[in-house]
């Protein structure tokens, strides 16, 4: 007889949780002297905080900061991993204080850790002091230092070393120091107000250096250095407007002012008054004015003897022409003589630059010198059209070239007009003349249909009868004519249903088209417009099929069955085949009920639950006098559609109370769905079959090794007298540690004292011990049962009673179990029996 005894445990101590401490360098442990770069990217995993507890018990970690302060890091419970959730800056915080915790559920540890935030190389160098602007004497020395730049970088080791240099440019006159930022003149440079008042020098400031996310990168900064010159009285005065002319006319008189002079002084910064004079030139006949410098005739025109006179002055000289009068203005000339309006026939969008041949225009000013010399003026729409020659002395012939060829356009002018002015420059009279050049033009199809969008989005209903409108599209083309005539055609995948009327685009459906939103609620297709030469454009439609509330919901079922335990709600599901809200948005309700007042629906789920104050089946027996508890309710389902349509199904309630066991109480929720019940009862099977396989094999190798060890056998012969049948009566549901008992026949009917001595029966394979349970302290001590059996001959008899002893066993199970375990009950009994049967072979090789 095998027998195997209960398992029991005692409680322990229960000691809390600790951190395991790696130290510093460590990836996990309790984060102690735990570093981190401040350009460690947000979701890095940067640590994994790690403990044990002394029983053994699973932990969880945590983490929690200051209030107020900002929380950088997260941290998963169970594994223990620390994921930075905050961007990190040293320059701002270079350390974080934080709490970490282990816990084992019902022991808690804190430990407090101090992170410090390690540098890189994300700070450029800052410079002080801005605007950076110097005040400089023109006659400062060179190589004179005379400005030191500052620029600081919060960066640490040599990402915070500054060096300076100047940015490369032509000619510059300074230096800087790289380490000092001492900005000097260059060794052999000077400064000149006069030639540069102000100079712009762009100093860098480099930092030495460092690494960022893990590359090498160096950081600069630029700032711009104004020098301001400052000037001194080393320059002498200068004249302004150089070279300079002046005109004695016929008409002039003594005292006439012919021409002024303007000088300044050469140090601008602090001028000196100017003083004028005449050093030689002007034979009597000319006079200055020593402080306006006014140059003046002093004497009549016929008195003088030469047409050119040279006045000389200080550093400059004025020369003085003597003119005949000015008395001809400029004139126009056309093929026939003197003219002053001008007119072309042309095709629009001439090439540019090309020569309006067909105008033939000559300009012509009689007088001499300076009073025939004038500027030609074409005055209309800007940059369309240019004059050449632009200044002339006398007479040119006059020539006018396309300069924007996209302005001349019939579409925008059906011609253009000009004015040509001829204006003197030199004279005091300012002559002028004026003539008008009109263009008339011609059209060309320069243009393409162009529709007034690039896309058209329409919307027409479901059901809409074939030919309906669907949208009007509206191409133009300026071009005149049959240029500008318009055709429309459609094509694309989406264009089956669809027709476009050639001329006026309007597109409607097809005769035999119908339009289902359900099927298809999306359409686009390209429509065309092309003029007579094939010049075209696209455009794209985008139809929308709006849905009409033609559908109304449907259960799946007029007649519905559920199961409904008392406090929980059974949902029942209508579907609306239409397309679009709220046409298949459901509203549930309920019509009636027997009994009345029972039962309360969610409107929009479909949920039917029972009223709060029933909470159980005493209640409910007392509403009803039907033992069954099984209720009607009729339910409408009605879409949010305008009209509404609605629907309505009898749902069948059989009202049940929870069950406490949990094969009864799944067997009941799986009710409306038995193929789980029925994987359940698979999946048991199969475990039962792989376990008796496995035991099957240890017995038998069992078996196998004990022939081996002793190969001689036993031999024992039966006593008729003496032969007593084995019975097998196992104990289920007992508390005590015998699961099962053996007892002979003679003790069946009671003779337990007549029983003689007999030698021990042989011993059947041990079974493998049952795993070790561990147990917590707050857990009750369960029994564990064993399982017994016995060895019996081969006489059919003793089977038959030990099989009838077993049969009973398991008809007794059987009835205990009537609440839905019955199926385990039955694989239990099976599988012990095949156990029963392998010792009792096994057993068997001892007779023969």
């Amino acid at each position: 007889m095998l027998s195997f005894k209960y398992l029991s445990f005692s409680a322990q101590s229960d000691f809390a949780p600790y951190f395991y401490d790696n130290g510093a360098g460590s990836s996990n442990g309790n984060m102690a002297l735990f570093s981190i770069s401040e350009d460690t990217s947000i979701g890095t995993h940067v640590y994994t905080l790690n403990g044990s507890d002394p029983e053994g018990e699973p932990v969880t970690y945590g983490m929690t900061f200051d209030k107020g302060s900002k929380e950088y890091f997260s941290v998963e419970p169970k594994s223990g991993n620390v994921t930075l959730i905050q961007t990190l800056d040293r320059e701002v915080q270079d350390e974080i204080i934080a709490f970490v915790t282990i816990t084992d559920g019902r022991n808690k540890v804190v430990e407090n850790v101090r992170v410090f935030i390690t540098d890189a190389n994300d700070e450029k160098p800052e410079f002080l002091n801005l605007p950076l602007i110097v005040d400089v004497p023109e006659d400062k020395a060179s190589g004179s230092s005379i400005y030191r730049v500052q620029a600081v970088d919060r960066d640490l080791g040599s990402g915070g070393s500054v060096s300076y240099y100047l940015q490369s440019m032509p000619s510059t006159k300074f230096t800087i120091d790289g380490h000092s930022g001492v900005l000097r003149i260059r060794s052999g440079e000077s400064l000149d107000y006069e030639l540069s008042r102000t100079h712009f020098v762009t100093v860098v400031a480099k930092d030495g250096g460092g690494k960022y996310h893990g590359k090498y990168q160096v950081m600069t900064s630029t700032a711009i250095i104004t020098i301001n010159v400052l000037d001194t009285q080393d320059s002498p005065p200068v004249f302004v407007g150089t070279p300079y002319f002046g005109f004695v006319y016929e008409v002039s008189v003594p005292g006439s002012e012919i021409f002024t002079v303007f000088a300044k002084d050469g140090d601008q910064n602090n001028p000196n008054a100017m003083h004028y004079s005449i050093l030689s030139g002007s034979d009597g006949f000319f006079s200055i004015n020593s402080s306006s410098g006014c140059i003046s005739l002093t004497s009549f025109p016929v008195q003088l003897k030469n047409e050119l006179y040279e006045l000389l002055l200080f550093v400059t000289t004025v020369t003085i022409r003597v003119v005949d009068l000015n008395n001809h203005p400029p004139t126009f000339y056309g093929e026939n003589g003197q003219q002053n309006r001008f007119e072309l026939t042309m095709y629009e969008h001439p090439p540019e630059g090309e020569i309006l041949r067909g105008l033939k225009i000559t300009v012509n000013d009689s007088d001499q010198g300076a009073n025939a010399k004038f500027r030609l003026l074409l005055v209309g729409p800007s940059r369309v059209l240019r004059v050449v020659p632009q200044t002339v002395l006398n007479e040119a012939q006059v020539t006018i070239i396309v300069e924007n060829s996209s302005a001349i356009d019939y579409e925008k002018y059906q011609f253009l007009t000009f004015k040509l002015l001829a204006v003197e420059i030199d004279t005091p009279e300012r002559f002028s003349a004026t003539a008008d050049i009109v263009i008339n033009l011609l059209d060309t199809n320069d243009n393409i249909p162009k529709f007034s969008s690039e896309f058209y989005i329409a919307r027409i209903p479901e059901n809409s009868p074939g030919g309906s409108n669907v949208v009007s599209v509206t191409a133009t083309d300026p071009d005149s004519g049959l240029w500008g005539a318009v055709k429309y055609s459609i094509y694309g995948s989406g264009a089956d249903l669809f027709l476009i009327h050639p001329t006026s685009g309007i597109i409607y459906t097809q005769p035999w088209a119908s339009l289902d939103a359900e099927v298809k609620s999306k359409y686009n297709f390209y429509v065309k417009a092309e003029d007579t030469e094939g010049k075209y454009s696209l455009a794209e439609v985008f139809v929308t099929v709006l849905d009409q509330n033609d559908h109304p919901p449907e259960f799946n079922q007029n007649f519905l069955e559920r199961t409904m335990i008392i406090g929980a709600p059974v949902k029942i599901e209508a579907v609306d085949e239409d397309a679009e809200e709220p046409n298949n948005l459901i509203e549930y309700s309920i019509m009636k009920a027997d009994p009345d007042n029972i039962f309360d629906i969610n409107t929009s789920t479909g949920e039917i639950k029972l009223k709060p104050y029933i909470k159980s089946m005493e209640i409910v027996q007392n509403i009803t006098k039907q033992k069954d508890c099984r209720w009607s309710v009729v339910v409408q389902a009605r879409d949010r559609g305008s009209p509404s349509f609605s629907t309505t199904a009898v749902v069948k309630i059989d009202i049940t109370e929870a069950v406490s066991r949990p094969m009864a109480a799944f067997l009941m929720q799986s009710r409306d769905n038995p193929m789980k019940a029925l994987g359940l009862a698979i999946s048991i099977i199969t475990v039962m079959v792989l376990v008796t396989v496995m035991i099957s094999t240890i017995i038998y190798f069992r078996n196998t090794k004990s022939n081996r060890i002793t190969p001689a056998r036993r031999i024992i012969r039966k006593r008729p007298k003496d032969q007593r049948s084995w019975t097998f009566r196992p104990w289920f549901g007992r508390s005590d540690q015998s699961f099962g008992k053996f007892f002979t026949d003679d003790e069946t009917s009671g003779n337990h004292s007549s029983l003689r001595a007999k030698p021990p029966a042989p011993s059947a394979p041990v079974l493998p011990p049952p795993p070790p349970v561990h147990s917590r302290p707050s857990e009750r001590l369960r029994s564990v049962p064993t399982v017994s059996g016995s060895m019996a001959s081969r006489n059919t008899s003793r089977s038959s009673s030990w099989k009838t002893s077993k049969n009973t066993d398991v008809a007794q199970r059987s009835g205990q179990n009537k609440d839905g375990s019955g199926i385990s009950s039955a694989l239990v009994s099976e599988l012990k029996m095949r156990i029963e049967q392998k010792i009792n072979e096994a057993n068997q090789g001892y007779y023969y």
